[in-house]
């Protein structure tokens, strides 16, 4: 069931390769995860629009699994404002730093779409 609230848009953009945020027409504030109302301001119905992806890491963890592959976990702070978690993948799990600057990109995760970031390369690198 995909159902059509605000999470079944957001689902339904992934499937076609496009990432979504929300944003509050009455205050500005830039929202994920989707939702009815803003939470800043409590106004109904933002209306979702396409990010630039440009964010940097504020937040990171690496998931060890028992006999399986290491995962990332990062929160991203995107350049709207909004914090998304997701993974960077591209670059070993322990070069992923609090303050790199990546890039988001819709890929997969368990042969399910899913936004994942990409290290931005750095001026003179």
């Amino acid at each position: 069931m995909h159902g059509s609230g605000p999470e079944a848009v957001f689902r339904a953009a992934l499937r076609e390769g496009r990432f979504l945020i929300q944003r509050c027409e009455a205050c500005g504030a830039h929202i994920f995860p989707p939702r009815l109302l803003c939470p800043r301001c409590e106004a109904d119905g933002p209306v979702f629009l396409e990010p630039s992806g440009s964010g940097t890491v504020y937040s990171v963890t690496i998931v060890r699994r028992r006999g399986g592959e290491d995962d990332n976990v990062v929160l991203v702070d995107l350049e709207e404002g909004a914090r998304v978690m997701s993974r960077v993948v591209g670059i070993d799990h322990e070069n992923v730093r609090i303050g790199m600057q990546v890039q988001g990109f819709v890929g997969e995760i368990d042969g399910r779409p899913a936004l994942l970031f990409r290290p931005v390369a750095e001026e003179g690198s």
